[in-house]
């Protein structure tokens, strides 16, 4: 590529990106008033006002609205280069909920600077995408260097599992036109020394299960040993779907094969970094971690099922928990699926096997369910294998690495069925203690400016090639 002026991601998106970082715009998933609230729609036409700023010739800047779902910002730059193909660059506005207290000195939305890393909630998962991609067209324009047809499409809903998103795609097919490349900037990096792509993604099931048994709580000296407890009866439906000793997912539609190539992947990993899943990980002194080497754990992380219980109902806090035998258990069970795994069939078998001869015949409910399937990216086109090659050497200083995510991405299973030829370049900041989801998320600036000059590089090369 031509010598090109890099941009200036501190001076031209800092001050907008922290901006964003304050506002709470949590997803429609944690706050079921978000649209009385405002905050999704502040952040939206925050990054508006920035994008419609940016010195890029020939663009549009539209936010998309479809009754009764989350606005879709809508980015079109038109092409400076020969060809009909588009480029879409994605990313997500809305955030996780703060999750509980964060360290001191620091808050969700209260951005604060320690060095070259900001926290807040939100800001690396994505917040910086929108900054990231239009800084990078916006680079190629200013060095006269030619580009393709780019869409950036920044949703509201991705940490809801994109409910809204189909509709979108549906409403956008005809402008979206011939998609042949797709930037994802919402994932993980193992290191931040390097571009790091990611070759497949594990889908995610959610489920809310409550298991009844009185229609309200009794002393537990009467009823003890006479009513069934709703823990043990979710203890037994538990044991139903993970082995308790060994934490292995028992239902057969939630395992898969792994494929030849992804474990030739992880031993790589392994031979370069070591035990890298490991040391990333702030487990207390002593507790023996899953996996046997270094390579099992890479892809217990990225290609096995595994179930968390991430919430529970109906438990009263410590200070006030009586004796009395609770009417009502209620957990969040969330199932990670390996990639080549089908969403929906491995919800129709966990409903099956939680409400079938249940102990005691309780009243189990399941409600709120949140599935998609994963994703698994096709071989890389020749060209766009040296791309990234150079924009990772370009951008960091050597070649990039590759490897699978254990979190879950739904756009890009949702594309890759409407567009099964589309080349796929899924990377992101997210690396050694990010903390997407949990407390203290954290940006690293010097791997945001990276990411976004590998960008630029893909996209000419994208040009290039057409």
């Amino acid at each position: 590529m031509a010598s090109i002026t890099l941009p200036d991601f501190e001076r031209d998106a800092l001050e907008s990106l922290t901006t964003y970082a304050a506002i709470p715009c949590l997803s429609p998933m944690y706050d079921s008033q978000w649209v009385e609230h405002g905050h999704i729609e502040s952040a939206i036409e925050l990054l508006r006002a920035w994008v419609l700023a940016r010195s890029i010739a020939n663009m549009d800047v539209r936010v998309e609205r479809l009754e009764g779902r989350t606005p879709l910002l809508l980015v079109t730059v038109d092409a400076t280069a020969p060809g009909d193909g588009t480029a879409v660059l994605y990313g997500h506005l809305d955030k996780q909920p703060p999750l509980g207290d964060w360290s001191e000195g620091l808050a969700p939305f209260t951005p604060v600077r320690r060095g070259d890393r900001v926290f807040a909630r939100g800001i690396a998962d994505d917040g910086y995408a929108t900054f990231s991609s239009l800084l990078a067209i916006e680079a190629l324009q200013a060095a006269g260097l030619p580009h393709s047809r780019c869409v950036v499409l920044i949703e509201a809903s991705e940490e809801s599992g994109s409910p809204d998103l189909d509709a979108y795609l549906d409403h956008l097919r005809d402008h979206l036109g011939r998609v042949e490349l797709m930037i994802c900037l919402d994932s993980g990096a193992l290191t931040y020394d390097r571009l790091w792509v990611t070759t497949s993604l594990r889908g995610v099931l959610n489920v809310e299960v409550n298991i009844r048994v009185l229609a309200q709580g009794q002393h537990s000296g009467s009823a003890s040993g006479v009513v069934p407890s709703s823990f043990r009866i979710l203890r037994q439906l538990l044991d139903r779907v993970e082995d308790a000793a060994t934490g292995e997912v028992l239902v057969p539609e939630l395992r898969a094969a792994i494929p030849p190539e992804q474990v030739i992947a992880a031993k790589a990993v392994a031979a370069e970094f070591g035990d890298i899943i490991a040391r990333e990980l702030p487990t207390v002194e002593g507790v023996e971690l899953m996996g046997a080497s270094a390579e099992e754990r890479i892809l217990r992380r990225t290609w096995y099922p595994t179930l968390s219980i991430v919430g529970m109902g109906d438990v009263p806090e410590p200070a006030i928990a009586g004796n009395v035998l609770r009417a009502a258990t209620t957990a969040v069970l969330s199932f990670r699926l390996p990639p080549s795994v089908d969403a929906e069939v491995a919800r129709v078998a966990v409903e099956r096997i939680l409400t079938s001869h249940v102990p005691s015949s309780a009243l189990v409910t399941l409600s709120n369910w949140n599935f998609g399937s994963g994703w698994v990216a096709e071989p890389l086109a020749p060209w766009l294998a040296t791309a990234l090659d150079q924009a990772s050497t370009l951008a960091f200083g050597r070649g990039p690495g590759f490897t699978g995510e254990g979190g879950s991405i739904p756009f890009l299973a949702s594309l890759a069925k409407r567009y099964p030829s589309v080349q796929f370049v899924a990377t992101g900041v997210l690396g050694p203690q990010s903390n997407a989801h949990g407390i203290d998320e954290m940006l690293d600036l010097t791997m945001a400016v990276g990411v976004t000059n590998a960008v630029i590089t893909v996209l000419g090369a994208y040009a290039s090639s057409s």
